[in-house]
């Protein structure tokens, strides 16, 4: 993933502030722990890397909002998104034994000071499961952006490899949903707007943009659309042999998701958005 880097939490500071200083309100952290374990332990560690970095950003630079993705995938030794049968190389997981690993994650990133959470994991009920732990434990205002509909996608391949994050065995189909399935989209959004989300979110975006335009225009929610590492990669690997125009690209395709009804645009591309739209 060109001008994309793994960056430790000094690190990520640095980066922040600039992308801060140049007008991007909010980041989106991820975690690669150095060691994984089949109860993904790394990812609700009170000192652990999302968790150190959320302490880190909020003192440097208070007003940055500062969003955490919740999954165990990073986390997991084989790469699924939850917990799984130790003989079960097919990669279904065990959703309901999922949804408390999942609750202590989020509440772990917002004891460290996060402004919103995000679920990407896609277990059944993990909307209402954060949100429950979240309450009991005095955080009833902070909101959920769930990733509702999150599609079993090739497009995300850049940024399985650069999050060390491939499952290891089987594929993630039988908790991402089928690419050919928009009905099952927007029964996924009604579920976890029920479940008590705040903001939801399609991704893919740009191959998606009619599910994101049913989502938006069916709940009237805060709607989110993340463009993803595929479709970031294609554009930069088609600039570098002067295919097109990077700038016009980027601009339009992220225009079209705006268009489509997105309020809320996740994007690799951030920075370079900035200083073009400035």
């Amino acid at each position: 993933m060109p001008g994309v880097f793994q960056l430790s939490p000094d690190e990520l500071v640095l980066e922040a502030l600039q992308a801060y200083e140049l007008g991007v309100p909010a980041v989106l952290l991820f975690g690669i722990p150095e060691r994984k374990d089949d109860k993904a332990s790394g990812a609700y560690a009170k000192n652990g890397l999302v968790q150190q970095s959320v302490r880190r950003l909020k003192k440097e630079i208070p007003d940055l909002l500062v969003i955490t993705d919740v999954c165990l995938c990073e986390y997991m030794i084989h790469g699924h998104c939850g917990r799984i049968q130790a003989s079960d190389r097919s990669g279904r997981v065990l959703n309901d034994a999922t949804l408390e690993l999942l609750a202590r994650t989020a509440l772990s990133h917002v004891e460290a000071g996060a402004d919103l959470v995000a679920p990407s994991d896609m277990m059944d009920g993990r909307v209402r499961a954060i949100r429950e732990h979240l309450d009991r434990h005095g955080f009833s205002e902070t909101p959920i952006m769930s990733y509702a509909a999150k599609f079993a996608s090739a497009f995300y391949g850049p940024f399985r490899e650069a999050a060390e994050s491939a499952p290891r065995f089987g594929d993630r189909r039988s908790y991402q949903m089928d690419p050919a399935n928009a009905e099952e989209a927007l029964r996924e959004v009604a579920l976890d707007i029920r479940e008590g989300a705040d903001i939801v979110m399609v991704k893919p975006a740009l191959a998606y943009l009619d599910v994101l335009y049913r989502v938006k225009a069916e709940f009237g929610y805060p709607t989110a659309a993340y463009a993803v590492s595929g479709e970031y990669s294609m554009v930069k690997a088609a600039a570098e042999k002067g295919w097109v125009d990077e700038r016009a690209i980027l601009l339009e395709s992220h225009l079209a998701m705006r268009r489509a009804g997105a309020d809320i645009l996740i994007t690799y591309a951030a920075k370079d958005m900035a200083r073009w739209l400035k």
